[in-house]
């Protein structure tokens, strides 16, 4: 249902029957939609879900869990860490620009308290406890953390650092299977189910049905090979997930990621996007992705990371995501890591979430100019890099990238190097651009009426950084408003 001939909008007046009726239809069942479907029910509408798997969970269920929240919420407070919406809105405009949507930052940074007290209202459990670790998330169960680069340069003397990584609590955890996005998931899908919320599974989505205004008044969906018109009194919400695993939009808009989807689901295929492009629906920053970078936090900062040409790039200690996107967007996806004995040892010795990430070294040598050969770099690339690190690093100071002096030592003696070219794999942040009030604009500026999205369907707050929590974040938080929007319409 989703080629060419069948993605344009349907009429609502060549619809005979109509199979179903809500006041607002939901569009998957993941963060953006869970959140929607509740505040529309509170707002007194009759609400349908439209889920395409299963279950309800999306990708939100498999990832770690990081919420992106600050301003001095209450486990900020509790932990000791002082933020304001302020400093949290500096540090996001310098992480995730250029061209962000400022507005919708300033708002996102405003609410982002009162956002915690109602995940915290629904159920969403935080304990309070922080990990200060490099890592990709808490290896236990704390639920603050560090998650964007915020005390790493060059950010640590943009804003005051402050810990947003919010992570809810839950024991034996499994990276990318049920993780911390679980138990965020499973309360508020459990306080969908106390509203009384319906739910069809197995329902696939392929056409938004408009009337002869363009007003969207339903969706045209598949279950089992059967067509279901389905009508919408007040309005559509799409939160469809992102466009990753659509292989000619990926080609066509963030090609870099061309064969290397993650933390994505196989449904993100941008029908949502697709769907309301058809109405004339303007879209964002689709160019724009979040990269994973798959190494180990603990050994990137003990260590220096080096290009294709033997040179440094970007502070070791700083978020993983950043360390992504630096490598395939600007080094031509070129890494390597050199650490010494000393620091590998240390490295090791460290707890950690990701232990599939700790493979032995690719070479290992007596001396800089061993390994510089054995790695194939040019004579005195890797020697020069080194020399210039230890130099500095003898006083504890890095000038040239910044690295905390608390991970900065000279290298010496045996020195190890692990091979991470082509380590780095990510999902799209581009999509629908969409207003405060979480409804789709069309290219003219105006709202489609009818027509609501959240989720990473969205253009949301990333447009080209990213920080580990912002598509729970902003998925949840403009979920909520396209929900309360869609009841009110």
């Amino acid at each position: 249902m989703s080629d060419a001939s069948t993605i344009r909008p349907l009429r609502a007046s060549t619809v005979t029957t109509w199979d179903d009726e809500a006041d607002v239809v939901v569009a998957g069942y993941g963060i953006a939609g869970v959140c929607a479907a509740i505040e529309a029910a509170r707002a007194g509408a009759d609400v349908l879900i439209l889920e395409r798997t299963g279950g309800w969970g999306g990708a939100a269920a498999m990832a770690g869990g990081f919420i992106y929240l600050g301003g001095g919420t209450p486990l900020q407070q509790a932990l000791g860490f002082e933020d304001t919406p302020e400093n949290m809105e500096t540090f996001l405009l310098a992480a995730l620009g250029p061209g962000v949507d400022k507005a919708k930052i300033a708002d996102y940074c405003r609410g982002s308290v009162e956002h915690y007290n109602w995940l915290v209202a629904c159920g969403v459990p935080f304990r309070e406890a922080f990990w200060g670790e490099p890592g990709w998330e808490p290896p236990h169960d704390e639920g603050l953390m560090y998650s964007g680069g915020e005390n790493a340069a060059p950010f640590n003397v943009i804003a005051k650092p402050a810990p947003r990584g919010h992570v809810p609590q839950m024991a034996d955890k499994r990276i990318g299977r049920k993780s911390g996005g679980y138990m965020l998931m499973k309360p508020l899908a459990d306080t969908a189910g106390a509203l009384g919320i319906r739910v069809e599974y197995d329902m696939r989505i392929g056409q938004l049905i408009a009337d002869d205004d363009d007003r969207v008044v339903g969706v045209l969906a598949r279950r089992y090979g059967r067509e279901v018109a389905i009508r919408a009194d007040r309005g559509v919400v799409l939160a469809t997930g992102s466009f990753a695993y659509h292989q000619g939009m990926v080609a066509a808009h963030a090609p870099r990621l061309i064969g290397r989807p993650a933390a994505a689901i196989e449904e993100h295929d941008g029908i949502g996007i697709r769907l309301a492009q058809a109405l004339g629906a303007e879209l964002a920053h689709m160019d724009a992705t979040e990269v994973a970078f798959f190494g180990d936090p603990q050994l990137l900062a003990r260590g220096i990371l080096v290009n294709g040409r033997g040179q440094r790039y970007i502070p070791e200690d700083t978020y993983p995501g950043r360390i992504g996107q630096a490598t395939l967007i600007q080094q031509e996806n070129q890494a390597y890591l050199v650490i010494d004995e000393t620091s590998y040892e240390a490295g090791l010795a460290t707890e950690t979430s990701t232990p599939f990430f700790r493979q032995p070294p690719t070479w290992a040598a007596e001396t800089v100019a061993e390994l510089e050969s054995d790695m194939g770099l040019p004579a005195q690339a890797l020697q020069a890099t080194v020399a210039c690190y230890n130099l500095h690093a003898t006083e504890g100071k890095d000038p040239l990238l910044g690295k905390k002096p608390e991970w900065v030592r000279p290298l010496e003696g045996p020195l190890a190097a692990f091979d991470l070219r082509g380590f780095t794999a990510g999902f799209t942040l581009g999509g629908l651009r969409t207003d405060l009030d979480s409804r789709v604009l069309h290219v003219s500026g105006e709202p489609i009426p009818g027509l609501f999205a959240a989720g990473r369907c969205t253009s949301g707050l990333c447009a080209g950084g990213y920080v580990s929590g912002a598509s729970l974040g902003d998925g949840s938080f403009y979920g909520r408003r396209a929900g309360t929007a869609a009841a009110e319409n």
